[in-house]
């Protein structure tokens, strides 16, 4: 069999390979693994957010018929590492938040699990609790690093200086909420030792990341990485909270190891991943803008405070997009952390970039107010030549392109700049515009194989399919890089068994698993030419990335809100977004990407936000029927568009991620919309109609 050189296949518009399986419900999701004789695990929660229990009284729940095994700190047993604070359940008597989990019970069908947990008695001894975020608190410090590894702070020039002199300047405080991830699949584990209680563990986990996986659980028992196997071929959702083995995964593993012989499932309710799961913490952002007459900016600051658990920190780098958006000779960005008495926060999509654009595109739509110019005008004329910070020339910027472009598909030429004017029947409408911006990221360690078996080539690597195309897409850059068609390439992920592969998260999946891929498909074509024999192979490993370039994507955010002039409710009948993120490798994967992060940051802007009451440190609005999320009555009309870009300094495939960008600036156009709309400038997320209706004008007495 040759090896003819095929059109290319990055870049069709091919459908998912996966669908079919998940729509005929076939795909076989972690809990669902076919095990025999399998017992389930149901976790008991603390109901004070700081202490230390004093009293587990477990005797009705162990004389529960069906009950085979109930582990507390006394009983469980002593974990290799304990490091990860997060991981390190049942070590001991405290209480570091509400809904920590304290014991668990084992047994032979859920219900028999969740009635027996409910039987357990907890005393406690309980301490005084604090859960408030201000940034007036007189304990915020700075941490060493934001994640994963920027400087807590930067400056350049004089900003003090800069936004004296200033001939306009902004300079407000902008919130954005605590947000919670809720994938559809709740975060589920199942475990198995064999021999029965040693030896080898096995673990089918909901995770963005096998390897990552394995590597944390081996660490935490004290094994060898080659005594964990982590299986994963389907996952129902994850926006970075399953980037992260949470607490679930050490559970399962140590319920297994307490029941030998025995597989033990566990699945999170919807109200256990709103405190084991992680989450978004809220940010505090004062953002100052300086500029000349003409719109040139002369100062750029933002100073940001948000909060991180007492046990484990976890610094969102919320500041770090101002540090390259715009160009200025003064800049300063800080980072603040409170520690809380709360669970450990973590990923969410597009952490850092997607809370921290809010703030400072809500102040260059309030500076471009002042200064009496059009928003996408003022964006354009602050450019940056290189990046700023570093220096370094962008590999491609084409942030100009998708304003201009928005702009043009969005009508925004026939826009009236004052706000509060235009109308339709009830409604007062408005339009904003807000830019986006996401990194390059390419991991450091990522391996695949090739190899032919039969009539087909085989694709291995350990990657992750959280909903965003990989099963396709990385059969796609297998056959462009093999030159053959790509229904003769098959794809292997998921599992521990194939070569290591990065997490799935930081928009860096294909950027770096497709960079993996292509060097195995050239190291497979130089071995074996165009005629590869039966069972040939050939890996190839990811290259560093080009350090002699500033890597990011850009995009441009149009919004059309309606705010009722009467009842203050909002309305956003039109999205429409630009992107530039390098070469699309598939054009139908890529649009539901785009229009899922923007369908997100719109549920950001208008509804979600976790409430968390200071009395007890709980969040109450715990499931999907009080916190709510962007459903399609919310969704009226939502376009993705993307630039042709060339940027062969970023991979071989030419492409950047899509997954993250499409969220980034969606609250902030949004948010610009409804101030255009009515006049009201909501700078504290969500934009929910009690923060318009006091600012709207009422009518007369007498009208």
């Amino acid at each position: 069999m040759t090896l003819p050189r095929e059109p290319e296949a990055v870049g069709l518009d091919l459908p998912r390979r996966d669908g079919p399986v998940k729509v005929l419900g076939t795909a076989t999701y972690a809990y669902e693994t076919a095990l025999a004789g399998a017992a389930y695990l149901h976790p008991v929660q603390a109901t004070v957010a700081r202490g230390r229990v004093t009293e587990l009284d477990t005797g009705a729940a162990e004389a529960l018929e069906g009950v085979v095994a109930v582990l507390t700190h006394a009983t469980a047993e002593r974990l290799a590492s304990t490091g990860n604070r997060e991981l390190a359940v049942l070590q001991d008597d405290r209480v570091a938040f509400r809904g920590q989990v304290v014991a668990v019970v084992v047994a032979d069908a859920p219900e028999v699990a969740r009635h027996a947990a409910a039987l357990v008695r907890v005393g406690y001894a309980q301490e005084e609790h604090d859960v408030e975020l201000r940034a007036d608190r007189e304990d915020l410090y700075a941490p060493e690093k934001v994640n994963p590894d920027f400087p807590t702070d930067t400056a350049e020039g004089d900003v003090d200086a800069a936004m004296a002199a200033a001939a306009v300047s902004v300079e407000e405080t902008y919130r954005t909420a605590m947000y919670h991830n809720n994938p559809m699949e709740p975060h589920a584990t199942v475990a198995l030792w064999e021999p029965a209680g040693d030896g080898f563990l096995t673990l089918w986990d909901s995770t963005q990341g096998v390897h990552s996986t394995r590597s944390a659980l081996a660490a935490v028992f004290g094994l060898e990485e080659a005594r964990v196997r982590v299986v994963c071929p389907y996952v129902g959702g994850g926006f970075g909270s399953k980037g992260q083995p949470h607490v679930n995964v050490v559970l399962a593993a140590l319920a297994a190891r307490a029941v030998p012989g025995r597989p033990v499932r566990l699945a999170l309710t919807r109200q256990q991943m709103f405190c084991l799961a992680g989450y978004r913490t809220p940010t505090v952002q004062r953002c100052r803008l300086g500029a000349d007459r003409d719109g040139t900016l002369t100062a750029v600051a933002i100073d940001v405070v948000e909060l991180t658990s007492r046990i484990q920190e976890f610094a969102e780098q919320t500041g770090v997009p101002t540090r390259m958006m715009y160009a200025s000779p003064n800049r300063r960005t800080t980072h603040r952390l409170a520690a809380l008495d709360v669970p450990v926060p973590s990923w969410m999509r597009a952490p850092g970039e997607c809370p921290g654009m809010f703030g400072p595109e809500v102040a260059m739509d309030e500076l471009a107010e002042r200064l009496g110019l059009d928003p996408v005008e003022l964006r354009i004329r602050n450019e940056p030549d290189v990046e700023p910070g570093s220096g370094k020339p962008f590999s491609s910027r084409n942030l100009v392109g998708c304003l201009r472009e928005g702009a043009a598909r969005f009508g925004w030429a026939q826009r009236d700049p004052r706000p509060g004017v235009r109308r339709r029947g009830d409604w007062l409408v408005g339009t904003g515009v807000a830019a986006s911006t996401y990194p390059v990221s390419r991991m450091s360690k990522s391996t695949a194989t090739i190899r032919r078996e039969g009539e087909r080539y085989v694709a291995e690597i350990g990657a992750a399919d959280l909903g965003t195309g990989t099963w396709t897409t990385l059969a796609q850059i297998t056959a462009d890089a093999l030159g053959v068609p790509v229904a003769r390439v098959a794809v292997r992920i998921g599992d521990t068994d194939y070569p290591v592969a990065s997490v799935a998260g930081g928009s860096s999946g294909m950027t770096t698993w497709g960079s993996a891929v292509v060097e195995a498909a050239r190291a497979f074509r130089a071995r074996y030419g165009d005629e590869p024999p039966e069972g040939a192979e050939a890996s190839g490993d990811v290259g560093p990335a080009d350090e002699r370039f500033a890597m990011h994507a850009f995009g441009a955010q149009f919004a059309e809100a309606h705010v009722h002039a009467d009842t203050g409710e909002v309305r956003v009948r039109r999205l429409l977004g630009v992107f530039a993120a390098g070469r699309i490798i598939n054009p139908r994967t890529a649009r539901s990407q785009f229009v899922g992060g923007m369908t997100m940051g719109l549920s950001m802007a208008l509804h979600e936000s976790s409430v968390l009451d200071p009395r007890t440190g709980h969040v109450v609005n715990h499931d999907l029927a009080d916190y709510h999320i962007t459903a399609n009555a919310d969704v009226e009309g939502i376009e993705a568009h993307w630039l042709p870009e060339h940027d062969p300094h970023v991979n071989a495939m030419g492409s950047k991620g899509i997954g993250e960008i499409g969220i980034v600036g969606t609250a902030a156009a949004v948010s610009n919309a409804v101030w255009h709309a009515c006049g009201v400038r909501v700078r504290d997320l969500p934009i929910t109609l009690d923060k318009v209706l006091p600012a709207l004008e009422r009518p007369s007495a007498g009208g």
